[in-house]
């Protein structure tokens, strides 16, 4: 499974790098006599509290450190807190730059027939922190307290960024949706943590056109009231292009620049210099929730820790990246995907951020001329943005591309063929970093690192301090180009505090069921080790780097359309909804249904396959198949929306009645029915039809 010797890119003085810096420190601290990454990755999962005490100091974190790091005696299940002593506040250390020369982000939107050259918006470091400061007021003066959440349904602006910033100054927690989400998705996630505050645009560019959003809030709104007895409070952010007037707003709505001036007037939460009095809070203190797929339910409100977020962003930019104040950092991300949380961690190294609102492919040379105009240095992208780049562009030649120097993709395996892509028509320069984590631990489980090559459809290496392994299905290491599960052996800092609500923010009731939710994805699979649910191959090593990984897919029946994943009950809950016997549409109902994931272009994609199963005599008609994609998209998102919809006439299901999703999975993928033991099912017979359908899907794949 490992790619060719051949590396394509090398560090041209891997001993100068971040890596190997740190490298020497650990020797020097320790006596140790440290000389390879996969020397220095051993000791790190070794030890890590001496490991992650290091990487506070090393990356100078701002806060009380004190003595405690962590009970090493701790198993992952039993979730161990992190520098209990610590004192620390995330945005504290992402505003450390003050400067007013130093741009802190630059905000690109998609052209579009009316504003054919939309004006970057620039805001330089010390603005940033004027801008969160009148936040901090202005939050302060509506009575947030430590613990409020603050939410944002919005875009990719400089706006989103600042009020992320001051929501963390004062120990509230984010929470976060994209504008591209239905309202119907968000109010799933809302109405689980009941913020106080929702932040929302007015508009979005896509595809060169304007959309309006504020009939998607309005919707939101009315549904927080009706079903959840929910009024938060509104601040709305006009888009830079005028698209709405304060006529078209619901009269308690507030603009943002009336919240930003009030909280100047006030100037609430600063000392008598001007200073934010940043709320210094436990280091496992909860800084945001973001959401799990929902695959069996409601999307899980998965809480990550502050000081988690933070020492691990620090590793990864400036240990393993290493991120310089110089670089211009871009990645293409929704802001209800981990990525923008990963991107804007990039302040904390004083790099400009580059934020961009629009398509990434209506225009394929669009992000490409950013990169000149900009100098982007950094470059982040999806695996499946590569794919389809490839298909239409090829970069180089018509963009000079001097800057970059590292490019990122993760949201599903970046298949080799696309490492030749970005050599040969983007650049031979670059270190193309693909990398893997998720959403459950916001960060990287492996990834990029400035020291080591690059091989041909493989991640470099695993990360610093992140103990994982490839296990069997007996519960074993698998051997190097042998595939298993990823597993974690050992606590990290960014683990989860666990699933909402925490202990003190529900009833005892619902703290006990997030509490077995928690414990139920992650360590039920293997004992004692953290189960992650990518099947993964660790290849053999090579240059030190105590080998590369190989990504298989999910092991799970996720959804991961375009590298964007969401879990299947989002779409069952619009069937649900719209089509069951208990809807009232006329003419067709659809009694139960399945939906899966079909491997295309190679496996470097998947499209929804969505099968239905009427009303005995009822057919599935063209009439029928539009208006379940409308709802789909309507209530969910374009990505949601089934590639194919297939009438069948029964739904396996377990003998525990829960339908069967991934033999499934497995079976329309080229999987033979034999592969699937017929007692657990309810149903088996009813395979044999998946079987001749998947032959059929995969011969106009």
């Amino acid at each position: 499974m490992s790619g060719e010797d051949q590396a394509l890119w090398t560090p041209t003085s891997p001993e100068t790098s971040a890596t190997f810096r740190f490298l020497n420190r650990i020797n020097a601290e320790h006596s140790l006599a440290l000389s390879s990454y996969y020397d220095l990755y051993k000791w790190s999962v070794e030890n890590i509290d001496k490991f992650w005490s290091a990487v506070w100091d090393a990356t100078e974190v701002v806060g009380h450190k004190g003595t405690h790091v962590v009970d090493t005696a701790a198993q992952p299940p039993a979730n161990p807190a992190w520098f209990q002593e610590a004192r620390v506040n995330w945005a504290e250390n992402m505003l450390r730059c003050r400067s007013p020369e130093k741009t802190a982000l630059v905000q690109a939107i998609e052209p579009e027939p009316n504003h054919p050259h939309p004006e970057l918006r620039r805001v330089s470091y010390a603005e940033l922190y004027a801008v969160v400061a009148d936040l901090v007021s202005a939050f302060l003066a509506r009575g947030l307290q430590p613990g409020d959440r603050i939410a944002s349904y919005s875009s990719n602006c400089i706006e989103n960024v600042a009020a992320c910033l001051a929501c963390a100054a004062i120990g509230c927690i984010w929470v976060s949706a994209a504008a591209d989400f239905g309202p119907e998705g968000v109010f799933e996630r809302f109405e689980q943590v009941q913020p106080r505050l929702i932040i929302s645009v007015d508009a979005v560019v896509y595809n060169a056109k304007v959309h309006p959003h504020l009939p998607k809030l309005r919707a939101l709104l009315v549904d927080l009231a009706e079903r959840s007895s929910l009024h938060p409070e509104v601040v709305v952010v006009r888009h830079p292009f005028d698209v709405t007037s304060r006529g078209d707003w619901d009269a308690s709505w507030k603009d943002w620049n009336e919240l930003v001036a009030e909280g100047r007037d006030k100037k609430l939460g600063r000392d008598a210099d001007g200073e934010i009095l940043w709320k210094r809070l436990d280091f496992n203190w909860p800084l945001w929730i973001l959401f799990s797929s929902g695959t069996t339910g409601r999307p899980k409100p998965i809480v990550h820790r502050a000081g988690g977020m933070l020492i691990q962003a620090k590793k990864e930019f400036v240990i393993c990246a290493d991120l310089q104040p110089r670089d211009v950092f871009f990645y293409y991300t929704t802001t209800g995907w981990m990525m923008w949380n990963f991107l804007i961690a990039g302040l904390s190294v004083g790099c400009t951020l580059v934020l961009y609102d629009g398509s990434p492919l209506y225009d394929p040379g669009h992000l490409w001329h950013l990169v000149d105009e900009l100098g982007i240095t950094i470059f982040g992208t999806s695996a499946k943005y590569i794919d389809q780049l490839a298909k239409v562009y090829k970069p180089a030649g018509r963009h000079n591309l001097t800057t970059l120097r590292h490019i990122y993709s993760t949201g599903s395996p970046l298949a080799p063929h696309l490492f030749d892509f970005v050599y040969e028509h983007i650049s031979r320069n670059v270190l193309l970093g693909s990398i893997t984590g998720g959403t459950d631990i916001c960060s990287l489980f492996a990834g990029m690192c400035s020291a080591l090559p690059v091989f041909r459809g493989e991640i470099q290496c695993r990360l610093l301090g992140m103990a994982i392994e490839a296990f069997t299905p007996t519960g074993t290491v698998a051997g190097p180009d042998e595939g298993g599960e990823l597993i974690c052996l050992k606590p990290f800092p960014c683990m989860p505090a666990g699933f909402w609500p925490l202990p003190g923010y529900g009833t005892l009731e619902a703290v006990e069921s997030a509490a077995k939710r928690y414990q139920d994805a992650y360590f039920s699979e293997f004992k004692n080790v953290w189960f992650h649910g990518d099947h993964i191959v660790i290849t053999r090593s090579r240059a030190g780097n105590g080998g590369g990984l190989v990504m298989l897919g999910r092991s799970d029946g996720v959804l991961n359309p375009g590298g964007v994943r969401f879990g299947s009950a989002e779409i069952y809950d619009v069937i649900e909804h719209c089509f069951s016997p208990a809807a009232t549409h006329a003419g067709h109902t659809i009694v139960d249904c399945l939906v899966v994931g079909q491997s295309i272009a190679g496996g470097t994609d998947e499209r929804v396959i969505l099968f239905v199963k009427l009303l005995e005599g009822q057919v599935l008609t063209a009439e029928l198949e539009k208006r379940i994609k409308s709802e789909v998209r309507a209530r969910r998102s374009a990505r949601h929306v089934p590639a194919r919809i297939i009438q069948v006439e029964d739904i396996p299901y377990t003998v525990n009645m829960k339908r069967v999703e991934v033999p499934v999975k497995k079976i329309i993928n080229g999987a033979p029915v034999s592969s699937v033991n017929p007692a657990t099912l309810r149903n088996p017979e009813c395979l044999a039809a998946y079987e001749k359908i998947g032959e059929s899907l995969r011969a106009e794949a």
